[in-house]
């Protein structure tokens, strides 16, 4: 199925009115000129640790225990991003170590 060129010109568009409005919006609503709302602090400190707990059950979800390769590259993977975390404290080192480790898991060691 492909789009005429209005329709295409419309979701482009759209596209670019999104991005605009999602990157203008926050410093419409919180100038530089007032304090910040303590609401807004809050989720600033909260929230990345939320995401992280979601992104850590989502990855970990479909691990069966009865099933080869038994979850060992996630589990491996996500042992990896725990000790390079721990011992660099550096995020996105710790993402790339345990996405690298992943990748290279499933691609050569277990194959299907």
């Amino acid at each position: 199925m492909t789009m005429t060129f209005p329709q295409a010109a419309l979701t482009i568009a759209m596209v670019v009115l999104g991005t605009v409005i999602t990157r203008f919006l926050p410093f419409i609503l919180f100038p530089a000129s007032r304090p910040i709302p303590a609401y807004i602090k809050y989720l600033g400190e909260v929230l990345p640790h939320a995401v992280t707990g979601l992104l850590v059950v989502y990855c970990l979800r479909n691990i069966s225990p009865f099933r080869a390769p038994f979850g060992l590259p996630e589990l491996i993977s996500f042992a990896v991003i725990l000790v390079l975390h721990l011992y660099k404290r550096n995020t996105l080192l710790s993402l790339l170590g345990g996405t690298a480790c992943y990748m290279l898991l499933v691609q050569l060691v277990f194959t299907a």
